[in-house]
């Protein structure tokens, strides 16, 4: 069994925040320092709300949010700023006059360890020009553009918020490497929202499943995808209710004559429950995220998401 390192870059500590459409939490979440841990739920699942609260530019209701050992918004975050980057899911409207070579110079003034030869580096690996305006980029190279400007700096904790949205598949396959390569030097931590399957799977180390404004499941992600699998499962005289223990069981379904489809998140508990029990196992495959998804939404009674939850992009 692999370790882990136990330090905590960011605490979300029973934080909440209700509006009039929306409502989060109360939720508590630890994210690991030193790893990459990538939320995962449905449009309007407060991912965007946390990265808000993580910067103080939401403040939570109730509750409290500690970045790299300083709680924020109880004295000058800026010092902790200095050591965050991040990358919005959309672009700020009131840049779009700017150019990329003109917030770059914003930057280099307000980042005291900004590196400007890191910088130009970024670009020519992106093949990203920053002599025009941000506003009359295509939306692919403007992210490229907001990509190179977060990782100048070379951040301690880097927050992206939909990193590849507009990205072609080029330039997701550089990204993929350059989120890799910064995370070489082992002390670094990046928290991240994606719809892209493939993309969580190639970066992240753990998944965190929220929807409607809760946390669902923190899991590392290798344990995640060797626990959740799909069986099929026949025997003489079953029925649906015969299979209601079944260890992990998130949902059973007739599959036709004492057959039956089983989707469970403990898979070894699960085949040992069938042996003991002198049930057959016909076949088992194991489940994606956006099946995973969409059976703890069900678990819990939010079946109306569901279906978004298979939206995520593979």
């Amino acid at each position: 069994m692999k370790e882990w390192k136990s330090e905590t870059a960011i605490s979300f500590e029973e934080v909440s925040v209700k509006k009039s459409e929306f409502r989060l939490g109360p939720a508590t979440l630890d994210i690991p320092a030193g790893y990459i841990t990538a939320i995962v739920g449905p449009n309007g699942s407060g991912k965007s709300t946390l990265f808000r609260m993580a910067l103080n530019l939401a403040k939570p209701d109730q509750g409290k949010v500690t970045i790299l050992g300083q709680e924020i918004g109880s004295g000058d975050d800026d010092a902790i700023k200095q050591r965050i980057g991040y990358v919005p899911e959309e672009p700020y409207a009131h840049e779009n006059s700017l150019k990329g070579s003109d917030k770059a110079k914003i930057h280099g003034f307000w980042y005291r360890d900004w590196d400007l030869f890191r910088y130009q580096e970024l670009l020519r690996i992106l093949q990203v020009n920053d002599h025009q305006p941000l506003g009359k980029m295509s939306k692919g190279m403007r992210r490229k553009t907001e990509l190179a400007l977060a990782l100048a700096h070379n951040p301690e904790l880097l927050l992206l918020d939909e990193p590849s949205s507009g990205l072609d598949p080029l330039a997701w396959k550089t990204m993929i490497d350059l989120l890799h390569r910064h995370m070489d030097q082992g002390d670094r931590t990046i928290l991240m929202t994606s719809h892209i399957v493939e993309e969580v799977k190639r970066l992240a180390d753990f998944i965190v499943f929220m929807a409607q404004g809760r946390v669902l499941g923190f899991y590392e992600k290798d344990e995640l995808f060797s626990s959740w699998f799909t069986y099929y499962v026949s025997g003489e005289g079953l029925e649906a209710r015969d299979l209601a223990d079944l260890p992990g069981q998130a949902g059973i379904e007739f599959a036709g004559e004492r057959t039956f489809r089983v989707t469970t998140g403990k898979a070894l508990e699960a085949e040992r429950w069938c042996v003991n029990a002198g049930l057959t196992i016909v076949s088992k495959s194991g489940m994606e995220l956006d099946e995973i998804m969409a059976a703890l939404l069900h678990g819990i009674g939010l079946d109306t998401k569901a279906n978004e939850a298979r939206g995520l992009r593979r």
